[in-house]
């Protein structure tokens, strides 16, 4: 099978958000959803506007979006077929109806049930994260993937923890004996795998994405060298609705540190 264009995917990507989410940012109503997460008419616009492009140039592949209903999504993620596109048209929506500078797009090609292209896009930075299977993982055309391990112990590493979809006794453990240096939570899943394979922090832990949350960071990660699993030692990736917790680090040693701290203390 001939994969499309990375080159061209980054273009399209970054030409329906220029035109779709930068001109509404922190200037949209909000709505919330039945699951009491936000949204905004940008999300929908950014949807029907990337499913449209991708129908025009490559319509052989079906379409999954995050604003679709879940009907929608079940039949779609358990069908046959070619190949699948699988969209988070706005990720961090919170963020970005507050007017907080980080959100991004992502969108990732899965063929026979695992993902093949993956990329992720912030329209603040400019900033374009993809990656294929097999073949490596950019940022903006430099590769991501020639970085030296960090050699950096346990407790110096900054963190990048959801603490809101955490076990309560795992989240109390960590806020009361961190075995890391410092802790984040930005709020755009999609993006922390980025910052993440680009050691813009250290480890990381969610405790519950979806499959428009982790397609395409799961391979960027990947594709980097880094490592990642759910709190109970599975792959993260996994191709159903269910929500997949995250424990995540770009140096294998470090996540070896890290995922053993996460099993004994969860």
């Amino acid at each position: 099978m001939t994969l499309p264009d990375l080159r061209e995917l980054r273009s399209l990507v970054r030409a329906c958000a220029e035109d779709e989410l930068v001109p509404r940012f922190a200037d949209v109503s909000r709505h919330l959803k039945l699951d009491g997460s936000v949204v905004t008419e940008a999300d929908h616009a950014m949807q029907d506007r990337v499913q449209k492009e991708l129908h025009l140039h490559w319509p052989q592949y079906a379409f999954l979006g995050e604003e679709m209903s879940a009907d929608q999504q079940a039949q779609l993620a358990h069908a046959k077929q070619e190949g699948l596109w699988v969209l988070d048209p706005l990720d961090g929506t919170s963020n970005f109806a507050a007017g907080i500078p980080y959100f991004s797009v992502s969108l990732a090609l899965l063929v026979n049930g695992r993902p093949e292209i993956g990329i992720v896009y912030d329209p603040v930075r400019d900033e374009a994260f993809y990656a294929q299977r097999g073949k490596g993982a950019w940022l903006n055309g430099l590769s991501l993937g020639t970085r030296a391990p960090l050699n950096l112990p346990l407790r110096r590493s900054i963190a990048v923890v959801d603490f809101k979809r955490l076990d309560p006794a795992l989240a109390a453990r960590l806020g009361a004996e961190p075995p890391y240096g410092s802790q984040r939570n930005f709020g755009s899943s999609a993006l922390d795998w980025c910052w993440l394979a680009d050691g813009r922090f250290h480890i990381y832990l969610h405790g519950g994405q979806k499959l428009w949350d982790f397609a395409a960071g799961v391979l960027i990660l990947a594709e980097t060298g880094g490592l990642a699993q759910t709190i109970s030692g599975e792959e993260v990736f996994s191709l159903g609705l269910g929500s997949r917790s995250v424990v995540g680090a770009r140096d294998p040693e470090l996540f070896q540190s890290w995922r053993a701290w996460v099993s004994e203390n969860r």
